[in-house]
């Protein structure tokens, strides 16, 4: 029997993030991704009570967000449940309330990064313990250097973000980075998907859980800065983030469909 010939590589499966041809068709893209990175978030225990929100830019009125309804778990949410959010924080489509911390802060850090397209924020337990300490990420684990020195610390506490001049703060302290630890708060990130902001909150929170747990045990070996930078190099782009995403958004849809409809 002859030996298997290798499969060309061209005709071996590799997704990339899909392009579209109509803002229609963009905006059902983004609020499907949407309402599963709120079912993982509820799912990874990311909840607490109606705190914590996701948002993402209307693909044609870029000045509006699609965001998860006030008071709704984020275990339960569907696309047809998601709210859309115009500059003034009104709602112009759907029947629930905004959260207004979610406008408060994500109104800002969309007008200040037209880059950006998703922006996500909870009270995740590793993330507030961290940010308690008013510490960033140390370079410590390969998955924690694509944070390396691509966030940022929020380094205030005022109560409830309600007013968007906290929010302008906050979009401030952010800068051009991927994240920003709020102080006394917990985590925010930022993508130009949602899959990417999603990603970056989910691993993030899991290297706070990481540096949490290895400053416990003793002190940690720091991995160097030529080395950070070199890894970070290759694991700190959106696209990164979006390719290691796929397989958490490819569980949520199998397991919980619904949510798509």
């Amino acid at each position: 029997m002859p030996a298997p010939v290798p499969v060309p590589t061209d005709q071996l499966h590799f997704a990339m993030p899909p392009k579209h041809d109509t803002p229609e068709e963009e905006r059902r893209h983004r609020k499907e991704r949407l309402a599963a990175a709120l079912r993982l978030f509820g799912r990874f225990g990311f909840e607490e009570g109606v705190a914590g929100h996701i948002t993402a830019r209307d693909p044609e009125f870029t000045d509006h967000f699609w965001v998860n309804p006030f008071g709704m778990s984020f275990k339960h949410i569907t696309v047809s449940d998601l709210i859309l959010v115009n500059h003034k924080g009104q709602v112009v489509e759907g029947r629930y309330h905004v959260n207004q911390a979610a406008f408060a802060i994500h109104s800002q850090i969309h007008r200040a990064r037209p880059d950006v397209v998703a922006a996500a924020h909870s009270h995740s337990t590793y993330g507030r313990a961290l940010s308690a300490l008013g510490e960033l990420l140390e370079p410590i684990t390969q998955d924690v250097c694509a944070f390396y020195e691509d966030h940022a610390l929020f380094d205030d506490y005022t109560g409830v973000v309600v007013d968007e001049e906290e929010g302008r703060r906050i979009a401030t302290a952010l800068g051009p980075h991927k994240a920003v630890v709020l102080r006394n708060h917990g985590l925010l990130t930022v993508g130009d998907t949602v899959d990417a902001a999603a990603w970056w909150f989910i691993t993030m929170e899991r290297s706070c859980q990481v540096q949490l747990a290895a400053k416990a045990a003793g002190k940690p070996v720091l991995i160097d800065q030529a080395g950070a930078r070199h890894t970070r190099g290759q694991l700190g782009n959106d696209l990164a983030a979006w390719i290691n995403y796929q397989p958490l958004y490819q569980q949520i849809t199998r397991s919980e469909p619904e949510l798509l409809g």
